[in-house]
């Protein structure tokens, strides 16, 4: 072995004999670190030969041009073919112009654009122009291009210096060098020549002939100028724009028609449509199990013809009818159809209609997308509003719009959405509307038809399939189990004879103290009844056999208080427990294992085995589907419920309870409107099983008054009113496109309907006026042409002021006070002005108590018995006959401001009793008369009696008006008057300026020269003619401009508040703030602005989770969450940011109802936190006294908010906060939280 090693390590000496060296290897090869160093220091040195050896170089021909890539331009044109149009033979071929090439979702608004990507077909994207809105003119290309024609354009003062957004820009040429330069060329030309001065003498006769005739051109053009031109004391030509002098016949045309057009049309559906089959030959769907109504056949025969309809019919009256018809007429057309709900409950179980009846059914809702591509889209009226908006491609395909619970329109939060639907869709969608009966359906369709420029056919019906009786029950026991009393019979007649004895049976119990003060109202039982009564009234109904029943009860607590005392009730049989156990078992089995023990579930399967259901919205929502469920198959005898189960869905009992006439409409305590009250009645009657449907009034306490009854059962439905109003997501999403504005929106608006129906015969009006203007004839003197129109405006300025003043002060105490009898006034009156008068009496009149002045004043003898008219005997106090109208003097016709002397009788004095109100008292003097008023009155009323004509005035009245003729004869120039501080006491600064510029015009009248005019009473009556034109043009010019919308100062302030938060900018384009705004569906503002301050990207998901959980909840009374430190300092920021928010609201001069902190609620913080964290929802429910249901539809709405700030988060490139948005929505989806419907199942 040590043989071996010796001979290895020769071997190895002898192969490498550098290792005996001591140190190192000798330099023969040169070290990397050297040679690197020796190429840097010496470039030159660099062997460029060896590159040869090393790699090949290929050389090529350098192309800049390549390095710009541009698309293809589409093509412009196409060939088409010509055919002989008699045998259809090929005749030739030419080239054909296509229109609306180039254009995509990014930049155009027509139908015509190229379609979007798979993945945004259905839901668009925000980046997308929305389509053309119907009923707005769409723009043609040729009207653009005379728009931006090029002699419209000054190209040496139009074009921008500076590009739009920037601070800054260039000019492109320096005044000053191009001064110098012209003084320069003009220096330049000053200079002569030798042969200039040579020819000089050869060109002055030609010089002073041309200047001879270019002299008298100028004089003949002067002259004709002169004639031409007038001196005017205004320019009548600044005030109409020459553009609108002309209008073409065509224009003239449309205007008339469009006035005339009427839109809403009301169809007669007592007339019976006999020849409906002959009609309609080749339905579209004839699968009903009973034959339409007659207002059922309407609406088809409608909907073939590709028309509108608006059906306003009971609940349960087979509206769905029409709806399913209009699905299978686009199934047919191959087109598609979408069905509109106010809630998500309600899109889920119309899904499963609707499923049952057509295969090709999609729904689509905030967590929920079936089928997307199918023909008929079930989803709400806010998720088409988003694709509307975002120029969804499904949009293109639509036939048909179907809106159903129209009435939903009245909600002050989300009726606004329906309008923002009607006004943003296309003019080739069909519209249907279905409502419970409203009162003003014409009014609605009449609206909807002029902003869509679509016919609308009301089909309207107040016939119930099956009749209702309606009864009021005053049992509490088993003994008084069958006192109930009809009131309303199956005609709707009110029995007043049934209510007496409801009265009298409630007396008959009743405690000595209490009989005496009859029906009340207002006091309810004692809540330890609550539980007789309702195990006597079900007893009743069970023994007639009116079951199944609907209790609607207007709280959550009082329903769950109801089914805890009915514990020991029991409604059903042995089988019907045992399909309850089985169907219960089957639709909680898909829940995870603890879920299907809470609390909630367990006493939930144990009522409804014993047929009691319960229905809120605090009730888990596949426990409530669980219910409806039970209840359709009539395994559910009771249920209590609140007012939603009356929506929509066709779930009939043959009986309805009202716990209670009265409900908390979130602000206070209130009758049920007749709209309400009809809308849960409709649920009692089942068609085809029931010949009349019952529903019963439980009178607890007191029995309600006659009167309130009366209105709520047989009172007119609530009106269909505009809820309209401005949001920051509207704003932005309509100014992010050039060709839609926001006041054409508003103006669209249902709010603006009867301001903006008007508009043809105001435009009408206005070329009228403009006819007349141009034809008006100026004042030509030489005192009036300076200032008299300045002038009549004074004069109408000071009259405006003074008849406000006056009103104002003659209704405040102290001037009430001195306009006792015996004060002396200055008046006018219907017979002559400025007349001295003595008041005798102070009254009211009109509606708006009016105050009114009797008073005496002095006349001519001769004018007696045209001053009749006007005495105390024809004045009634119920109306204005013998007061002095507006129309007699200065209110609405403007006089001149003159000194005026007192008027003084002509020939002998005589008196008359004017009735006069504010503005015809000129001016309240400080002199009083002694006298006696109801002497004078009464001795002014005997002498218009006929017989009693002739005698002589009595010594009270004489001395009345011998008093007054003294003072008008000393003071002919007139009286002062009670001043409105030093006399009247009048403190208040706003009406002591006032008064200040009324003394200051006053002064001002004295400084006019058209006042010193010979003629000026005839100039000054031809100025008002003219201004009266003129002001009429410019209030029409005013009605038809944008100014006249009555949210337009909203939407000023609200476009200020987006600048000041840079989501646009000056020029109003959206910034990308604003961009990131359009993603958001919920609290815009303040979730764009924790994104743009990195708030949210430095948390953890869990904690982003719980924050944004205060944009969705919306109880106001729950317990305090326990929250981490985190936690609270975002809360704290998001409450100072939204006082900032509220700052700057304030100073753009927004009126807010409340602050904006105060829509944030906390609440459920703390249990979304441990949600996202893994924790049961068992454990969920102990953290917060927040009921489940309201817990789970907040996590689900949070859920919509985590994507679209994930979507918010990829338009601003921040990966990170993509990626926890991610996160955080995988943490919150799972469990019971999000269990699948089962509806869609």
């Amino acid at each position: 072995m040590c043989d071996v090693v010796e001979l290895l390590s020769k071997e190895d000496e002898e192969i490498n004999p550098i290792a005996k060296l001591p140190l190192d290897a000798p330099p023969i090869i040169p070290r990397l670190e050297d040679e690197l160093e020796r190429f840097l220091t010496d470039p030159e040195s660099i062997p460029i030969h060896d590159i040869d050896r090393a790699q090949r170089f290929t050389p090529r021909v350098a192309e800049p041009l390549n390095l710009l890539h541009v698309d293809l331009c589409p093509v412009q044109s196409t060939i088409q073919v010509e055919r002989n149009p008699t045998t259809g033979q090929l005749v030739g071929y030419r080239e054909a112009y296509i229109s609306d090439t180039g254009q995509t979702a990014r930049n155009s608004l027509s139908l015509k654009r190229a379609p979007d990507p798979d993945s945004d077909s259905v839901r668009g994207n925000t980046l997308n122009f929305p389509f053309w809105p119907g009923g707005q003119d769409e723009p043609v290309l040729e009207d653009l291009l005379k728009a931006t024609a090029s002699d419209n354009i000054d190209f040496e003062h139009d074009l921008l210096t500076v590009a739009p957004g920037l601070e800054e820009g260039m000019t492109f040429h320096d005044p000053i060098v191009k001064k110098e330069a012209s003084q320069s060329e003009e220096s330049s030309s000053k200079v002569m020549t030798l042969a200039d001065i040579m020819t000089l003498n050869d060109d002055i006769g030609d010089l002073d002939l041309e200047g001879d005739d270019e002299e008298e051109k100028n004089e003949a053009e002067d002259k004709q100028s002169s004639e031409v031109t007038i001196q005017r004391s205004e320019s009548f030509e600044r005030l109409v724009e020459p553009a609108e002098t002309t209008k073409t016949p065509e224009e003239t045309k449309s205007t008339r028609r469009e006035e005339k057009e009427e839109w809403a049309f009301k169809v007669d559906v007592d007339a019976p449509v006999d020849d409906f089959y002959k009609r309609v030959p080749d339905m579209a769907y004839n699968k009903w199990p009973f034959e339409p109504d007659v207002f059922q056949k309407q609406a088809i025969l409608h909907l073939e013809a590709h028309e509108s309809v608006f059906v306003a019919a009971h609940t349960s009256a087979g509206k769905t009818v029409v709806a399913e018809y209009a699905i299978a007429l686009s199934l047919k057309h191959m087109t598609r159809t979408v069905y509109t709900s106010p809630i998500k409950a309600l899109s889920n179980q119309k899904y499963r209609d609707f499923k049952h009846t057509f295969s090709d059914v999609g729904l689509i809702t905030g967590d929920v997308q079936i089928n997307q591509t199918a023909s008929c889209l079930i989803m709400t009226t806010e998720i088409l509003r988003s694709m509307l908006y975002n120029g969804s491609d499904v949009i293109r395909d639509l036939e048909w719009v179907i809106f159903d619970e129209v009435h939903y329109i009245n909600d002050a939060e989300r009726g606004v959405v329906w309008e923002e639907v009607l006004i943003m869709l296309p003019q080739h969608v069909n519209i249907i509307l279905l409502s419970a009966t409203v009162p003003n359906t014409l009014e609605f369709a009449a609206w909807i038809g002029r902003t869509k420029k679509k016919k609308i056919y009301v089909i309207s019906t107040t016939k119930r399939p099956v009749p209702l009786e309606h009864y009021l029950y005053t049992g509490n026991s088993n003994k008084t189990s069958n006192e109930q009393f009809k009131v309303v019979d199956a005609k709707g007649s009110f029995s007043t004879v049934g209510y007496n004895k409801a009265v009298e049976a409630k007396k008959e119990r009743a405690t000595k103290s209490s009989q005496n003060f009859g029906a009340k109202g207002q006091r309810g039982g004692h809540p330890s009844q609550d539980k007789n009564v309702w195990l006597s009234v079900i007893e009743m109904l069970k023994k007639k056999d009116k079951l199944p029943v609907v209790a609607f009860t207007f709280s959550k607590k009082k329903i769950e208080e109801n089914c805890q005392n009915l514990r020991s009730l029991d409604l059903t049989v042995a089988k019907e427990k045992s399909e309850i156990h089985i169907f219960f078992h089957q639709s909680i089995k898909r829940l995870k294992g603890s879920d299907q023990t809470l609390p909630q579930v367990l006493q939930m399967e144990d009522t409804l085995k014993r047929g009691i259901g319960m229905h809120h919205s605090g009730i888990l929502p596949i426990l409530k589907e669980v219910v409806e469920l039970l209840f359709q198959k009539g395994l559910v005898k009771i249920l209590f419920a609140t007012e939603t189960f009356a929506m929509g869905v066709n779930m009939p009992a043959r009986t309805v309870v009202f716990d209670s006439t009265r409900k908390h409409d979130g602000t206070h305590f209130r009758d049920l409107l007749p709209g309400e009250y009809i809308q849960m009645a409709g649920r009692a009657g089942r068609r085809g099983l029931d010949t009349t449907g019952t529903v019963i009034i439980l009178c607890k306490g007191d029995v309600p008054e006659q009167a309130d009854l009366h209105k709520m059962m047989l009172g007119k439905p609530t009106k269909l009113e505009s809820r309209f109003r401005l949001t920051y997501s509207m704003i932005l999403n309509l100014l992010r496109v050039e060709q839609l504005r926001v006041e054409d929106m508003m103006k669209r608006s249902f709010s603006e309907f009867h301001s903006q129906k008007d508009v043809a015969r105001r435009k009408e009006d206005l070329d009228k006026l403009h006819t007349q203007i141009t034809s008006l004839a100026d004042i030509e003197c030489f005192m009036c042409s300076v200032d008299l129109e300045t002038y009549w405006e004074t004069c109408r300025d000071f009259h405006e002021l003074n008849n406000h003043l006056q009103s104002i002060i003659l209704s405040h105490p102290a001037a009430i006070k001195a306009l006792s009898p015996g004060r002396v006034v200055i008046v006018n009156t219907p017979t002559c002005s400025h007349v001295l008068g003595v008041v005798l009496k102070t009254g009211t009149t009109g509606a708006n108590n009016e105050r009114t002045f009797t008073v005496l004043v002095i006349c001519d003898k001769n004018s007696n018995d045209a001053s009749a008219k006007n005495s105390l005997s024809n004045f009634d106090s119920k109306n204005r006959n013998g007061v002095i109208s507006d129309q007699s003097f200065s209110s609405d016709l403007v006089t001149p401001v003159l000194k005026k002397r007192l008027f003084q009788p002509e020939g002998a004095c005589w008196h008359e009793i004017v009735q006069c109100r504010c503005e015809n008292i000129v001016t309240v003097t400080t002199k009083t008369i002694r006298l006696d008023p109801e002497k004078i009155i009464n001795d002014v009323k005997k002498r218009e009696i006929p017989r009693f004509k002739t005698d002589p005035p009595s010594q009270s009245v004489t001395m009345a008006s011998q008093e007054l003729l003294r003072i008008t004869e000393a003071n002919m120039d007139g009286l002062p008057g009670l001043h409105p501080t030093s006399d009247l006491k009048l403190r208040d600064i706003d009406l002591v300026e006032k008064f200040r510029a009324l003394e200051l015009m006053m002064g001002k009248f004295e400084s006019f020269n058209c006042v010193n005019c010979p003629r000026f009473t005839e100039h000054f009556n031809s100025m008002s003619g003219n201004m009266k034109v003129k002001e009429d043009y410019r209030r029409l010019q005013y009605l038809l401009s944008d100014a006249s919308l009555m949210l337009l100062p909203e939407y000023q302030q609200r476009v200020e508040v987006l600048k000041a938060l840079n989501y646009i900018d000056q020029h109003n384009a959206v910034q990308l703030k604003g961009r990131v705004a359009c993603e958001i569906s919920t609290h815009e503002l303040m979730i764009t602005e924790l994104v743009f301050e990195n708030a949210l990207t430095e948390l953890h998901p869990t904690e982003i989770a719980a924050l944004l959980s205060s944009m969705v909840f919306e109880q106001k009374n729950c317990s305090e969450p326990k929250l981490i430190y985190t936690l609270e300092k975002g809360k704290e920021n998001i409450l100072e940011k939204a006082n900032q928010i509220s700052r700057i609201q304030r100073q753009m001069g927004m009126q807010v109802d409340s602050e904006y902190a105060d829509t944030f609620k906390f609440g459920l913080m703390e249990a979304v936190f441990e949600w996202a964290r893994g924790l049961p929802f068992s454990d969920i429910i102990t953290l917060t006294d927040v009921q489940e249901g309201i817990i789970v539809r907040c996590i689900q709405r949070l859920h919509e908010t985590l994507r679209d700030v994930r979507n918010a988060a990829r338009i601003i490139g921040d990966p990170v906060l993509y990626q926890k948005m991610e996160e955080a929505s995988t943490m919150i989806k799972r469990d019971i939280v999000f269990a699948a419907s089962l509806y869609t199942q």
